[in-house]
């Protein structure tokens, strides 16, 4: 049974290695700014309607705190996470299976569990841009507020750690005021659209799934998440003070977001529901086992749902 089970696992490891090998691997999180087109994209229609269970798209009255469970349209704002990458074919975009926005009748985006597959193809937006960091999202936040939406949801902060070394990641304060700084552009121009902002995810988890398997970390050799991924073999005292340091700074960047939101009355963040999922490797990309499979994109969207519908904000 293991055998089996680890054969057809290396024969996509020796694909996707050779196919980022004569591609590179630029795109990737924490290696450059991949985008598609303009970096906006609105939904197709889904292969198939969601099952019975899913929400009416019917808006509900909001809670006494002002919060709407039920928001009439979605923006999404972010990096290669919410763009879908890696998830449908090496080094490519694809947003339709997107956590946030996407058609993927099998992940069932927030969008489409808040609205339904027809009204989400209509009124939902992608302003998610591979590759991008904090310092960004402010130009984002811009575009996103010009869809006034009801809900714009905010998944930043992977490619602030993923650098190339420890010195190079974002540092705190520069997070912090980048993302304040988005709050503001979207507040002048959408002042009472709702916020869903979800926490980095713990990279370092990432590493203890994958470090064991050899056709693995060759793929992260190339050049995938470097602060983190690199010699991901090393066990060495250096090596592991590095990746406790990149998972530091995961931790700092999530309080800024908490922070930051609980400062907003129309913002509500995870409460580190993303940074605390034990995904596995049915979650991840089996090209670069970085970035969320389709699997990992639904869990990505179970949460967010939870978070948005929920009579009260996470403790």
């Amino acid at each position: 049974m293991a055998e089996r089970a680890t054969r057809p696992r290396m024969r996509t490891a020796t694909a996707a290695l050779t196919a980022l090998s004569f591609v590179g691997v630029a795109a990737l999180a924490g290696c450059g700014s991949g985008s598609s087109g303009d970096g906006v994209s609105r939904n197709a229609s889904a292969s198939s309607a969601p099952p019975s269970a899913s929400p009416s798209p019917s808006r509900s009255p909001a809670s006494a705190s002002g919060w709407d469970p039920r928001p009439g349209s979605v923006a999404a704002v972010g990096d290669s996470i919410t763009r879908g990458f890696d998830a449908c074919s090496v080094l490519a975009d694809c947003p339709e299976v997107s956590w946030a926005t996407g058609s993927d009748a099998g992940v069932r985006s927030l969008a489409v569990r808040l609205l339904g597959a027809s009204k989400a193809a209509e009124r939902s937006w992608n302003h998610a841009v591979s590759g991008a960091r904090m310092v960004q999202l402010p130009e984002q936040m811009a575009l996103a507020a010009k869809e006034r939406p009801d809900l714009v949801t905010v998944m930043m902060g992977a490619n602030d750690a993923c650098r190339g070394s420890v010195r190079l990641m974002t540092p705190v304060a520069d997070f912090r005021a980048s993302f304040e700084a988005s709050m503001r552009q979207l507040r002048a121009g959408a002042p009472k659209a709702q916020v869903y902002v979800a926490s980095v995810p713990d990279l370092k988890r990432l590493w203890s799934e994958g470090r064991q398997d050899e056709s693995i970390r060759k793929v992260w050799s190339l050049g995938i998440c470097p602060s983190m991924l690199a010699d991901a073999d090393d066990l060495g005292p250096a090596a592991v003070a590095r990746r406790d340091a990149v998972r530091d700074r995961v931790v700092a960047y999530n309080e800024v977001l908490r922070d930051v939101c609980a400062k907003d009355r129309y913002c509500r963040y995870d409460g580190g529901a993303v940074f605390g999922f034990r995904f596995t490797g049915a979650q991840l990309s089996p090209w670069d086992w970085f970035h969320p499979s389709r699997d990992g994109q639904a869990r990505l969207a179970e949460i967010a749902y939870r978070t948005v519908t929920a009579a009260e904000p996470p403790a």
